[in-house]
This record gives C-alpha cells, structure tokens and sequence, in this order.
C-alpha cells in the first residue's frame, strides 16, 4: 500500500483506539458518579478499578481484533451508530462474562453497569462524530495533510477531480493540476486552480507544498511518463501512476488504490509511520522542554540584546519545510537590522562558492551579543516553538531560505522531503567546514536515505558536543 495510504491508515487508528479508551474512563466515572454521587467514595471499592481495567482492556482489544474501526471515514451517521451499538453490547457482555468468571459480578452494582453502558454509548457516538468533523473540515486543509498535485490530459481532468473529491480524502488535499497536453493554466477546475502545463510542470512544482502526485497519462507515451516519474521521485515526491483499464475495473485488484484508481506508486524513500509517530512524539516533549528553558532565558537575552542595538527581540523569517510549505522560523536576533539589506552588499565574501548558501566567517552585520548567542546556540532557541508547532523536527535538515529555495534544482529539493531540523547531520559534521552546497546537500540525503530513531538520537548528542565546546558556529 503507498505512503498516503500508511500514513492515514495509522493515524486513523490509533486515533480512534485513543477516543475509545478516553471515552470508556469517561463514561465509567460518570456511572460511578450517577450511582454514588462521589466519585471518591466509589474508587474506595477495589472492583471499580478491577471492573475498569476490564473496559479498557476490551476495548483495546476490540480495536485490535475485530479492526470495527476500518472504513470510518466512509460510515454515515446511521452505520456509524448502528457500529457503536454493536461494540457497546458486545463489550457489556464480554466483561459481565469475565466478571462471573472473576467471581467479582456479586460485588458489581448493576445499575452503574447499566449506566456505563449508555453513557458509553452516548460519549463514543459523540466523539466519533466530532472526530470525523474535526479531520474533514480542518486537518485535510491543514499544513500536516499531504498536498497532492493530479498530472492529467485536459479531456479527463474534470472527471479525475469530481472523482477524487466524491471519494471524500481527510488524510490529503488535491491542491493543484497539472495539464500537460493543453494550455488551461490560470483556470480552475472544480475549484482546483490549474498551476502548470508540459514546458513548467518541475518549475512550478519545485517552488510549491507537494508531497505527492497522481499520475493520469493514458495518452502519454510509457518513455515520456517514465521521465517524469523519475523527475518526482529525484525531488523526492512520491508519484502515483494510474494502472487502470476501465474494461477491467473489477474487484480483487492488487494494486495500490488513489482515490479508487489503480496505481503503481514510486518514491525514493519509505520510512516507518510507526516510528515517524514515535519522532514527533519525541519532537513534542523536546519542544515542550525546549520552550520552557526559552521563556526562562528570554528576559536576560532580551535586556542584553536591547542594551547593545535597537530592534525587536526576536528574529522571524520565511523558510521552507517540509516538501516546499513555508513557515516562520523563529531565532533570538544576533544581527542589526539592516542585516537583510546588507546582505546583497556582502554577497562577493560568501564562503559558500556555489552560492545557494550564505556563509561567512566575522559578518559584520552581527552584534557583539549576537557573536555570543550563535557561538552558544542560544540564539536557535526560540526554533523550540517551531518544534512544538510541527513546522520543525528536533534532528532534519536545514531549513533554506525562499531565495535559496528558489535556485534548488530537482536533485537538491529532495532534501526537504522530510521536516527540517534545529539539528541534522550538517551542523555535527560539516559546520564550519563544508564550503559547497553540493556536500550539503550529500550529508542530508545521506540521513534521509538511512533514518532511524538511533541516528537521530546519535545527532543529539554529538550536538551537545558542538554545542558545549562551539566546533563549527559561525
């Protein structure tokens, strides 16, 4: 199954494993409550919790097994309460029997039972409701969705998008088209604008958020697709290329699905959902974290900062994360502020040859306190923010700016197919060291093709020792 699929299926999931749990202890403690009137009171009787533990262990269990959840997004309110009611009786008459087993059913009130059971009723319809609105109405628009380019022939564009959006996507958001045999840029089409044809398909596409494209080329020779498939995959997008006859649009098909096209999918790179989760988890705490230590240091960064130049504080500027999505990268300013003017003046001493990096050693557009809190790290620590909201990762790659970005070629695009870092495996290995962009570009594709959780536990903590004894700031 392709990664838009991987993905949606695993958040779906666990999500949904979650709501249930919460909603099982909800409806538990409002039974207790209804019955006793003090919850207090109630969980001084030992067989609530044993009774609890039950609950959850069902329903955890009723998740896995039974997978009841599968095809959620497609259920209608009346099958999605008619679902509910199933898995509500069936857990009441699982735990009553584990509870006769247990002999702990003559300890068990009967009429917190019954209550249990409509409340939990009540609070997983009402949670199941809001869940699925919440992922349609929000998360499809929202920076963590996929953005999906189609590249089709003008005669089927109108029949792919009105297909795809009948299919009702939470997980993606077709965001663009791509007609590569007629000229309809500036149109729209079923309020999808048209953004490129055949000569600007890579110029346009390198230059906007897109995580995948769905291919639907039957009038396209197999040598011409071939090259753009391998043209996506070099930018690292994952590609989808419709397989699909109509004649044999029969069920058993084995191949991927887009949207109820077959598809073979391409793509440099397959990481692991699961693990990715457990990445931003650790990214969550690490920015929590990260975030107190920055509002403890604020105020003494602050006054050293407004004692030596005038200015803000705080430094905000555009850059690109993730498969092309602009954000603003947050850093405790070490410059004047007319360091972005200055910059075109300084553009002959950049230590980067190729140019689509600026690095200078002594830049005189950075403050004597900003010489300090680079040399530190300090200044980075506001990128703790960025972490928390999502727009960053603990380890990655570097962020570029828009004008950097914009000279990226297809190859050096692939860098940001993951989101980009406060560390990564430049600033531990070629800081200070590396002069072309080429070598950057080598050290990122390089942890791109071989993550794991180890390697990027590993850049921690060799970033503690760039950090502490200063190797490589500039």
């Amino acid at each position: 199954m392709q990664a838009i699929n991987r993905k949606g299926r695993l958040l779906e999931t666990y999500s949904l494993i979650l709501i249930d749990l919460l909603c099982v202890i909800a409806a538990l403690v409002t039974a207790l409550v209804l019955r006793f009137g003090n919850v207090q009171q109630a969980l001084s009787m030992q067989v609530h919790y044993t009774v609890g533990i039950y609950m959850m262990l069902f329903s955890l269990l009723y998740n896995v097994l039974a997978d009841w959840n599968r095809g959620f997004f497609k259920r209608g309110v009346f099958v999605e309460f008619v679902a509910i009611v199933k898995y509500d009786i069936v857990m009441m008459a699982a735990v009553a029997c584990i509870m006769y087993i247990t002999h702990v059913a003559g300890d068990y009130s009967r009429l917190t039972f019954g209550y249990f059971a409509v409340a939990n009723l009540l609070y997983t319809m009402g949670a199941h409701c809001a869940f699925k609105s919440f992922m349609l109405r929000y998360y499809q628009k929202s920076n963590s969705s996929d953005k999906v380019m189609v590249v089709t022939e003008g005669d089927y564009a109108e029949e792919l998008i009105k297909r795809i959006l009948a299919s009702k996507p939470w997980n993606y958001e077709v965001t663009s088209i791509a007609i590569l045999d007629s000229d309809f840029e500036g149109e729209e089409i079923m309020g999808i604008p048209v953004v490129a044809g055949k000569h600007d398909l890579f110029e346009v596409s390198r230059q906007m958020p897109l995580d995948q494209v769905f291919m639907y080329l039957p009038g396209i020779p197999a040598k011409e697709v071939r090259s753009y498939i391998l043209d996506f995959q070099t930018m690292g997008v994952v590609c989808h290329y419709n397989v699909e006859m109509k004649e044999l649009n029969l069920s058993g098909k084995t191949a991927g699905d887009f949207a109820g096209y077959a598809v073979m999918t391409f793509s440099m790179q397959y990481f692991d959902y699961r693990r990715m989760l457990i990445k931003r988890l650790i990214d969550i705490l690490g920015g929590l974290v990260g975030s107190l230590f920055t509002i403890l240091l604020t105020p003494f960064v602050a006054l050293a900062i407004k004692i030596e130049s005038r200015g803000p504080v705080f430094f905000a500027q555009t850059r690109i994360g993730k498969n092309g999505r602009r954000f603003k990268i947050l850093k405790f300013r070490s410059m004047y502020i007319d360091a972005e003017e200055r910059k075109k003046e300084l553009a002959a001493q950049n230590e980067m040859s190729d140019g689509l990096m600026f690095k200078m050693e002594n830049d005189p557009r950075i403050t004597k306190v900003g010489r300090f809190i680079r040399k530190t790290s300090i200044d980075e620590f506001p990128q703790f923010f960025n972490v928390l909201k999502g727009d960053m990762s603990l380890v990655g790659t570097r962020p570029p700016t828009e004008d950097e970005f914009e000279q990226y070629s297809n190859h050096f695009r692939r860098r940001m197919s993951i989101t980009p870092g406060l560390t990564g495996m430049w600033q531990v290995k070629g800081r200070g060291k590396v002069t072309e962009f080429e070598d950057v570009v080598k050290m990122d594709l390089d942890y791109i093709d071989h993550w794991s959780l180890t390697l990027d536990f590993k850049i921690l903590f060799q970033t503690v020792g760039v950090v502490l004894f200063g190797r490589g700031a500039k």
